[in-house]
């Protein structure tokens, strides 16, 4: 799971899954939204596929991506529960430091 909150950091990436939200792209239309190199791009494209927050589907000589919503709904859910606990926590102690403040 650390691997793909390390994939969802860079700022490209998280554009190219926004981009895919919309729609499955081909690497060339995705391309076209970016002003990198090609293996730069195509680094960023490895990072998402190996963290499965994409798949590829291959049509001739043409790679199409397409958004993974399992995976994501999996990290976020993961980072609700990740920012529960620590809301939780941190009410619990506020909670202790009142009580200690009106037991005075």
């Amino acid at each position: 799971m650390s691997d793909a909150f390390d994939a969802l950091a860079h700022p490209v990436r998280r554009k190219i899954l926004k981009l895919l939200r919309k729609q499955a792209m081909s690497a060339g239309e995705l391309a076209e939204q970016f002003d990198l190199a090609k293996p730069t791009l195509s680094g960023h494209f490895a990072v998402l596929k190996q963290t499965d927050l994409v798949r590829t589907e291959r049509k001739g000589t043409t790679i199409i991506y397409h958004l993974n919503m399992s995976v994501l709904e999996e990290v976020m859910a993961t980072l609700l529960d990740i920012t529960e606990d620590r809301r939780t926590k941190r009410a619990k102690q506020e909670g202790q430091k009142r009580w200690a403040v009106t037991r005075r």
